[in-house]
């Protein structure tokens, strides 16, 4: 029973600490059921970034709810308040999936909202369009500054086609083998790693005197956080003449697929190299730009 209340108590001092004093006054009950909900997640092993967003959204949530019942009525307010409030459709989707999520692990299938219909894109935001000349002047600042590392971290992914949250799995031993065994949300790919990569990362480990595993590292051998690959990027815009708006780790993620896309025009295989366990989600890869679709709108010749 002591045991029981300490682990209770554990939870409810991180949530108190997530979501604050004045709410946890008000609603004890819902915070020790999103304590146990981030637990279901880990359990189902859900990514850490997923883990992270479903628990903020969820908190945006609560605190939204601010001690009132948690019924119908409430998440119907919330999807309205989500649209007042001018987040893209795909954002709103995003958090009613974990409202939607939590709703079902507490047994409140019946105050589940449904999702936002969205029509399918047609073309790509040309301010978050990444060109290839545009990563080699990315690429070229990052070498200029001393960034060895964070070039050669933009080459691998761009190189491979990997999530930001799967570059550890580039270790010395996937160097050897010429391949990395990538495990995440229960599946487990092989990524093929180029010769020239290989050899590239081999001579930077051991500069650093790398002599087993992860290849990219913080100064103190921990693994590099996405949140820090993200603003060592940014760093670059500047330097490189490139749009803020088009520097992130994942944009790299879909030049990859477009450049791949392009030598071998086969989606399903693109689909297995990213992970994908649907084509619909690789679609998006491959959308082209506003101004490509201008001009495909222009050859077609009905204004003369």
């Amino acid at each position: 029973m002591k045991n029981r209340e300490c682990l209770r108590d554990i939870k409810v001092k991180y949530l108190q600490k997530m979501i604050g004093d004045y709410y946890f006054m008000r609603n004890d009950a819902l915070i020790l059921e999103a304590a146990e909900f981030g637990r279901y997640l880990r359990q189902e092993e859900r990514a850490e970034s997923t883990v992270k967003k479903y628990l903020r959204d969820l908190q945006a949530f609560l605190l939204w709810l601010d001690g009132r019942p948690l019924n119908k009525e409430a998440t119907a307010a919330w999807k309205e308040q989500l649209l007042r409030q001018s987040y893209a459709p795909a954002t709103i989707n995003s958090m009613l999936a974990a409202l939607n999520t939590f709703l079902r692990f507490t047994g409140r299938d019946a105050c589940r909202v449904k999702f936002l219909k969205l029509q399918r894109r047609l073309f790509r935001d040309e301010g978050r369009e990444l060109s290839r000349e545009e990563f080699d002047r990315l690429l070229a600042a990052a070498q200029a500054l001393g960034r060895e590392r964070l070039a050669l971290l933009m080459e691998t992914i761009s190189a491979t086609g990997i999530r930001v949250g799967e570059v550890k799995y580039i270790t010395l031993e996937a160097l050897r083998r010429g391949r990395a065994e990538i495990a995440l949300k229960g599946k487990i790919r092989t990524i093929l790693l180029p010769a020239k990569l290989c050899r590239k990362l081999q001579k930077y480990a051991r500069k650093q005197k790398i002599a087993s595993g992860e290849i990219f590292r913080t100064g103190s051998g921990k693994s590099l956080h996405r949140r820090q690959i993200w603003a060592e990027m940014k760093a670059l815009c500047q330097h490189a003449g490139v749009a803020r708006s088009k520097v992130f780790p994942h944009n790299l993620r879909h030049l990859f697929a477009t450049a791949f896309y392009r030598a071998c025009k086969d989606v399903v295989r693109l689909a297995d190299v990213l992970g994908h366990s649907s084509i619909e989600t690789t679609r998006i890869y491959l959308l082209t730009t506003g101004k490509e679709h201008r001009r495909a709108l222009e050859r077609l010749g009905f204004v003369t």
